[in-house]
């Protein structure tokens, strides 16, 4: 043998293997961020609700439940040409009434639109 061959080292050479699972994780390295980015700027070109400086102001007016009234019955007389159950709900909201019924004597508000 020579000393020329004696010197070189014999080590094999490795290659570079991914398995399954890694090329998966890979991926999700890789799409992280895409995602993200692309979630920013959907949400920057419009795709969220934001709160304005101005404030909507309802006008209302008060009435007192008669004996035998329901919200069904105001309903239906201070605005008939509407759905009473749109209305019913317009009353609870603003009155922040957790049921739909009223005792009789009880103050409540009425939009002043549907009270004419």
């Amino acid at each position: 043998m020579s000393i020329a061959a004696a010197n070189v080292s014999t080590t094999p050479s490795t290659h570079l293997r991914i398995t399954a699972r890694g090329r998966k994780v890979l991926a999700a390295v890789v799409a992280a961020p895409i995602v993200a980015a692309l979630s920013v700027a959907a949400l920057a070109a419009g795709g969220s609700a934001v709160a304005t400086g101005s404030s909507v102001t309802t006008e209302f007016d008060y009435l007192t439940v008669q004996a035998g009234q329901s919200l069904w019955s105001i309903a239906e007389t201070i605005a008939p040409e509407s759905d009473p159950r749109d209305v019913i709900a317009e009353i609870r909201s603003l009155n922040q009434l957790a049921t739909s019924s009223v005792q009789p004597g009880q103050r409540i508000a009425v939009p002043s639109d549907l009270a004419d």
